[in-house]
């Protein structure tokens, strides 16, 4: 069976060693980077840039691709499942119409607006500056700026942290809008919530969907979680695919969150079949809908893809054929740990094209799994890129067990890099739990 794999990052080498596990695949990959791991596991791989979906399609189409699962959302919003489609390639990935749950944070707050959908925000829409400076003058409460496009999980502000005033608000409302950061001239305003972030991802068919383990992520570049934003630092899931803040009625209230969306999207005459991500912050009045992604989080995927016990193509069929059944599907019972090596300088600017030293065969015999990112390998060398390096993953029965797996495996790597060691340390998850506590307690009274 012909499966290609789209994408280059560590998020996609998850993707490719979960299909791999399962019997008689041949691997083909679309990439702009020669991720070495996802290359080493190909047959044949096309180096491209992945926006390029006719060109992407064409080579699927040569290569007789029975599967395609798509891993960036940039190619998704430029319509790649439909190009595929178009081909009879079964595909595992929204549209481009309904990619826009991610592409469009416009979109998405109408949506929920619209549909009177659980765990929505305060949220205004602007295009020019005079009017967001008459809103931001009445707006009593602190406030979170977005473009309203994509920027990588890089252009979010917010009031108090990045952000000192609104004077402060108003000035980078006015860059995002003026050289159209994220794609469009517009910026979206969103009430700031406080509480504990959290990522829910599904698997969903267009009607259906199937939960995946819960799963916390750092965006913050420095230890302590201070510091730019980041594409993501690194991630934790714990045994019971809970997490230490979180109470299984707000569990169960996420989950309704996500199927009233999916079901909103259907009744539109806009299905969403792939992976659907869910961002929540969990606040002491329960879950609010921070953002939704149209695919794996990176880097999430290396949370949940190693637990999964059930056959992973046979699962991207039925999500492509609109046949998914939640008892068909099973996830291990262990914590995860994920720590990301990074370029030296990232979240601000990266030192591009360092040669990194990467001992896989001592970091097998740590027990932890080693995730390719956005790295280049040339004569059989790894150089870092702008972007990631490569994800670390321990896994155990508890936290504490593949927090020390991940720590160990991290001494071999070499090169001019850097990353957060305090990610699923026991002071980090309880440094959270008092906050949460903290903070329903203050609404209780």
């Amino acid at each position: 069976m012909n499966i290609l794999s789209v994408g280059g990052g560590a998020r996609e080498h998850a993707i490719v060693k979960a299909l791999l596990k399962s019997d008689n695949i041949v691997l083909y990959s679309a990439m702009k980077n020669r991720n070495p791991g996802i290359a080493k596991a190909s047959k044949e791989f096309l180096l491209v840039n992945e926006i390029e979906t006719d060109k992407i399609a064409d080579w699927a189409e040569r290569n007789k691709i029975d599967l395609a699962v798509i891993g960036p959302e940039a190619p998704l919003g430029e319509g790649i499942v439909d190009a595929l489609e178009k081909k009879g390639i079964r595909t595992v990935g929204p549209t481009k119409r309904a990619s826009q749950i991610e592409i469009s944070k416009q979109y998405m707050r109408a949506l929920m607006k619209k549909h009177d959908l659980p765990g929505r925000v305060d949220y205004e829409v602007f295009d020019n500056i005079a009017r967001l400076k008459d809103f931001m003058n009445e707006y009593q409460k602190e406030v979170v700026v977005k473009p309203v496009g994509l920027t990588g999980g890089k252009g979010v502000k917010i009031m108090g942290e990045h952000l000192n005033d609104k004077k402060d608000v108003i000035e980078y409302s006015k860059q995002i809008i003026e050289n159209k950061i994220g794609g469009a001239a517009k910026v979206i305003l969103e009430e700031k919530l406080l509480g504990e972030e959290f990522t829910f991802q599904v698997f969903c068919d267009g009607k259906n969907i199937v939960p995946m383990p819960v799963v916390q992520d750092h965006k913050r570049a420095y230890e302590g979680d201070v510091g730019p934003n980041t594409g993501g630092m690194g991630s934790y899931s714990c045994a019971d695919h809970l997490l230490p803040f979180l109470e299984k009625k707000e569990y169960e209230g996420s989950l309704r969150i996500i199927q009233k969306t999916i079901d909103a999207m259907r009744s539109e005459g806009n299905p969403y079949k792939g992976i659907l991500y869910a961002q929540f912050m969990l606040t002491p009045q329960g879950p609010k809908i921070i953002e939704f992604n149209c695919r794996f989080g990176d880097p999430e995927a290396m949370n949940v893809l190693p637990l999964l016990k059930s056959d992973f193509v046979e699962i991207c069929f039925n999500i492509a054929d609109e046949s998914l059944s939640q008892n068909k599907i099973e996830f291990d019972g262990k914590a995860t740990v994920c720590k990301y090596i990074v370029p030296k300088g990232y979240g601000v600017k990266s030192l591009v094209g360092e040669e990194i030293v990467v001992n896989e065969e001592r970091i097998k015999k740590s027990g932890a799994e080693l995730f390719y990112a956005s790295v280049n390998e040339k004569d059989g060398r790894i150089y870092t890129t702008s972007s990631r390096s490569l994800g670390i993953v321990g896994i155990a029965d508890d936290l504490e067990g593949a927090e020390r797996i991940s720590e160990e495996a991290l001494k071999h790597v070499k090169g001019n890099v850097s990353m957060r060691h305090d990610i699923g340390k026991k002071e980090s998850i309880e440094k959270k739990v008092k906050h949460m506590n903290e903070l329903r307690m203050k609404f209780r009274s």
